[in-house]
């Protein structure tokens, strides 16, 4: 709102704004959804599927949602983890400037390399025997050991292919603060 950027679509309950803040978005919205504070989703899933019910093949960036408070920012990073949103996980991206957050579902993803991000983590949602090839440092059944998070690995001019058997994973590309 203070950058004037133009507001195509608001969702949300708007508990964490006034009266009065509530009425300019409203009234700067080009669609406006008002919800119930008592949901089950989250302001931000009920906006995405706002988005994937208008346009199934649209492409999000989420900007602004890995910043406050922890609950929302782990709620935001597993957003595939609402069945609904689930089919849609590799049309969506979480971006903060630092940090590109992309989604494998369960199967074999390839991963372009990106000039941008120096180092590629991933976070395999269950326990589940991941295979990373292409990678700076690859892990294969031969090498196999279990993580939460494979972290700090690198592309090396190449395709990275990604294997998970069960669930999905999450991609996080990042780069060091300059």
């Amino acid at each position: 709102m203070e950058e004037d950027l133009p507001l195509a679509l608001a969702v949300g309950d708007f508990d964490s704004v006034t009266a009065d803040e509530r009425q300019l978005i409203q009234k700067r919205a080009q669609h406006f959804v008002q919800a119930q504070p008592e949901k089950d989703d989250t302001d931000l899933e009920l906006a995405l599927l706002t988005i994937f019910e208008q346009n199934s093949q649209a492409q999000v960036t989420i900007f602004g949602a890995l910043g406050g408070r922890i609950d929302h920012m782990l709620a935001n990073v597993f957003l595939p983890s609402n069945p609904k949103l689930a089919p849609y996980m590799r049309q969506i991206a979480i971006e903060d400037g630092q940090n590109v957050i992309a989604y494998c579902p369960e199967g074999t993803s390839q991963l372009e390399p990106r000039s941008d991000y120096d180092y590629l983590a991933f976070m395999p949602v269950r326990d589940s025997q991941l295979t990373i090839l292409g990678a700076k440092y690859e892990l294969t059944e031969e090498n196999f050991f279990f993580k939460k998070v494979y972290a700090s690995n690198e592309y090396i001019d190449r395709e990275v292919s990604v294997t998970c058997p069960d669930g999905y994973v999450v991609v996080l590309h990042s780069k060091d603060r300059r």
